[in-house]
């Protein structure tokens, strides 16, 4: 709805017809928290009013039969990017899921192309029927401690801050910048002091997360634990309840919630980094709101946190409820315990489930975005320490742990991948430098071969895991020959490739394609060792993520997330 559709849609709502017409609908008010059999009238794009005893004449209506009617789910921070397909492949897939308005932090594509990344991303996600709303990458490169394709200071940011989809500035993961007062991060913090800052603060307690919410962040989607969400609520925060392809552990948080009776006006839910095929296979938003109802929470509490929350949160005004002046965005489903979407409207339209929406060519500015320097076996030796330093991975989880052992050796003394243990390795991909950062991973548990991608969040250099150097120094020109993506290779042959041309780091191929593609690299993943409770792409893809606690390898070394210092570099 524009202002000048003002007057045409109050002579609607009062004299006038809609053009569209939901009869018979238990229709959940949001506001209330009370379920209504009703009827909904639409005109354009925007609901004109809801009422049984409206008489509402239209020719085309859509006669719910009684199942119930709730407005459209919103994400609350999601990386458009890391779905590997554009904006309209992500679209297709998300919005029979019921999720009709993302919110998106562009900060993976920024770190490869900049400025020019968010006006690739911009641009390709017009005019679609899912409702994309930006918050501006804050953290480009993500930190001092690793090295990106571009740099964007907040002078850069200012000049998209009055784009028409622009909310706010992006979570804020360099926390240690923001409580030491440096001088860039507080520019930036200043410039957006009266828009939503999203924030990301893993674990930050006590007088750190004092001086971080202070500082203007109002989100979190980092909590791990309940005693974690409920210190960043006393402090003003609004939770994001995180369930993507890899984080997920939110059993304990819902649990904390219902025995404590928490009020949950304050708490929403967002994926962050979903996989299409875990999407498809779980569902996106209305997997959280079933998981929440799952663990005690009540059905419209659950759905009120997956939609009138989000959008009061990030002062969005025509999104997350039915009511008139909204815009007409709503998922129709039978079951209010287990949410399975049988119709969703999108700007007051059907969606038809398996309808291709067109995507706008991809920018040039965006392509050809591998440049490493080329590596051999011999690059990748990593010289023994005793009581070496290494990550070890969580089940289930984003956060690793920071644990020392003793490590198998050859009779040089370099380390060998074997025992549980495997090489991983962060390639310097944006200006061919030659920085390789080496270490050990417990977790992962590849044997034969190697898993390589040019998704290594956030600064998406070249990230490689694998028992031996000839496997993975071939992953890794195996990427840099097709433009980046995702591979997995053993003795010297690619078992299963995406190309990812778009920064490295999208598709432009059908939805279709790029997901065969993905059970193609995860079962060749599994094939090799991995474990098959989890999705080990999204894994290793964190695993150079600075900014996540406690230990992650970046192209410079291994990096203690904790005291925010280098264990060792290998760059120097």
């Amino acid at each position: 709805m524009l202002a000048g559709d003002l007057p045409r849609l109050i002579h609607a709502a009062h004299r006038g017809k809609p053009t569209f017409v939901i009869r018979n609908a238990r229709v959940i008010n949001v506001f209330t928290n009370e379920i209504v059999e009703t009827n909904v009238a639409i005109s354009g794009d925007t609901i004109i009013g809801v009422g049984s005893s409206n008489k509402f004449s239209c020719e085309n209506e859509y006669n719910a039969h009684g199942a119930y009617l709730a407005p459209g789910f919103i994400d609350g921070h999601v990386h458009i990017e890391s779905s590997m397909v554009t904006p309209a492949s992500f679209a297709q897939v998300i919005l029979p899921k019921g999720t009709t308005t993302i919110i998106a932090d562009p900060h993976e594509i920024a770190n490869v192309a900049g400025a020019e990344g968010l006006k690739a991303i911009f641009s390709l996600a017009e005019d679609l029927p899912l409702d994309v709303k930006f918050m501006l990458p804050s953290c480009v490169p993500a930190t001092p401690f690793e090295h990106s394709g571009a740099t964007l200071t907040a002078r850069d940011l200012a000049k998209f801050m009055d784009e028409p989809n622009v909310l706010g500035l992006g979570e804020v993961m360099d926390y240690s910048s923001v409580v030491s007062g440096a001088e860039d991060m507080i520019f930036k913090l200043q410039c957006f002091f009266d828009r939503p800052i999203d924030g990301h603060a893993p674990m930050l307690s006590g007088r750190a997360l004092n001086a971080y919410c202070l500082a203007g962040p109002r989100t979190d989607h980092e909590c791990s634990n309940f005693p974690e969400l409920k210190e960043k609520l006393r402090n003003g925060m609004v939770i994001l309840i995180r369930m993507g392809s890899a984080a997920n552990g939110v059993d304990e948080m819902f649990d904390g919630i219902v025995s404590e009776g928490l009020p949950t006006d304050r708490i929403c839910f967002c994926t962050d980094d979903k996989h299409l095929e875990n999407i498809r296979s779980e569902g996106h938003i209305n997997h959280i709101i079933n998981a929440a109802i799952s663990r005690g929470i009540r059905p419209l509490d659950a759905i009120r946190m997956a939609t009138l929350n989000t959008a009061t949160a990030f002062g969005l005004r025509r999104v997350g409820a039915i009511a008139p002046g909204y815009r007409a965005n709503l998922v129709l489903f039978d079951d209010l315990h287990t949410i399975e979407p049988k119709a969703v409207f999108a700007n007051g339209k059907l969606i038809d489930p398996n309808a291709t929406i067109p995507s706008p060519p991809v920018p040039d500015s965006v392509k050809n975005s591998v440049h490493a320097a080329p590596i051999g076996p011999d690059d990748l030796k990593l010289k023994a320490k005793a009581f070496m330093p290494m990550i070890q991975t969580v089940p289930h989880q984003l956060v690793t742990r920071l644990v020392s052992g003793n490590v198998p050796t050859d009779e040089n003394g370099y380390f060998v991948a074997k025992d549980g243990l495997n090489k991983l390795a962060v390639i310097e991909r944006h200006h061919a430098t030659g920085h390789i950062g080496i270490g050990v991973v417990e977790g992962m548990h590849v044997k034969g071969g190697a898993i390589a991608a040019t998704v290594a969040h956030d600064s998406h250099n070249i990230v490689v895991v694998g028992d031996n150097d000839a496997d993975m120094c071939f992953a890794a020109e195996t990427l840099k020959a097709c433009g980046g993506g995702f591979t997995v290779v053993s003795n010297g042959e690619v078992k299963a490739l995406l190309e990812l041309p778009v920064a490295g780091l999208m598709s432009d191929a059908p939805v279709e394609t790029v997901l065969q593609k993905q059970r193609e690299l995860l079962e060749a993943a599994h094939a090799l060792g991995t474990d098959d409770a989890c999705d080990p792409l999204v894994l290793l893809s964190f695993l150079a993520l600075p900014v996540i606690p406690e230990a992650r390898l970046t192209d410079c070394g291994l990096f203690d997330v904790t005291s925010m210092s280098f264990l060792y570099r290998n760059d120097l």
